[in-house]
């Protein structure tokens, strides 16, 4: 028998649980548990995901917090800790607009210095995958675009922020670069050499003199100069490439950072701006 209430035709008991049913389906599923947390609520959780290595829950709390409160001294702490997280779940073209937002918001802030560095850490490790750690690459057979950015997003932030605690990684890590780029010419230029392209070789060397002095690969630039000169029946030219290698040798002033000593990056994690 089927149940019908008065005054209602056609609205059988039945059809009215399917209706109770569908809507508190459909309530529980624009329920949000977040609804009613603070800024700081967001940025705790936030904060534990990041420790937890959930770094997708950390992006997703981060700009849930900025979206909901703008105006909060912590918002403005979630764009850097948005960025930070971004690079650490290893999407470096999210972490690189964070960073740079970062900077364009914010130009005088006292910790503007660490948007700097975090842009150039995220391309100085751009590319480099899980494999790297047990199967380590030549880094000179990265992206040299890559390498050239992160180079001047170091060097602009060793420029503007000399006394940043920040420089000093960001000047070993320009001097890695500066070595892995030069290598980089030096593996072409060898490539000419095996084909007796002798002017292409002196280039590429040449390269290595004008646009990275100092670097560990200055010395077989030289000689690979001297070498390509000879061939080319270019003495002077090759003389003077042996004169400067002579004087290298005796002044011995070569730097060379220590891949060890900047590959880690326990402390890149954001400064506490919220309060400032």
């Amino acid at each position: 028998m089927t149940m019908k209430y008065p005054g209602r035709p056609g609205f059988t008991l039945p059809l009215i649980m399917f209706l109770i049913m569908l809507l508190a389906a459909c309530s529980g599923k624009d329920y949000d548990p977040t609804r009613e947390w603070t800024a700081k609520q967001f940025y705790d959780e936030a904060h534990s995901a990041l420790n937890a290595g959930e770094f997708e829950t950390a992006i997703r709390h981060l700009e849930t917090l900025e979206a909901r409160f703008p105006f909060d001294p912590y918002a403005k702490q979630a764009q850097l800790d948005v960025a930070y997280s971004y690079y650490k779940f290893d999407e470096p073209d999210s972490a690189i607009s964070a960073t740079e937002r970062f900077i364009r918001l914010h130009p005088r802030d006292s910790h503007i210095d660490y948007a700097y560095y975090l842009k150039g850490l995220v391309n100085f490790n751009r590319g480099r995958g899980l494999l790297d750690g047990w199967i380590p690459r030549d880094p000179a057979q990265y992206d040299s675009e890559v390498l050239k950015s992160s180079f001047n997003d170091f060097a602009t932030l060793v420029r503007r922020f000399p006394q940043s605690q920040y420089a000093g990684d960001a000047h070993q890590r320009m001097i890695y670069l500066r070595n892995t780029l030069a290598k980089k010419e030096i593996d072409i230029a060898e490539y000419y050499l095996t084909r007796g392209t002798w002017m292409a070789a002196a280039n590429r060397a040449k390269n290595v003199i004008e646009k990275y002095q100092e670097s560990s690969s200055t010395p077989r630039a030289l000689e690979i100069m001297e070498l390509a000169y000879n061939n080319l029946g270019l003495n002077d030219l090759a003389s003077d490439a042996r004169r400067v290698a002579e004087l290298n040798k005796r002044s011995d002033t070569m730097e060379a950072a220590k891949p060890a000593e900047i590959d880690k990056d326990e402390d890149a994690a954001p400064p506490t701006v919220a309060k400032n």
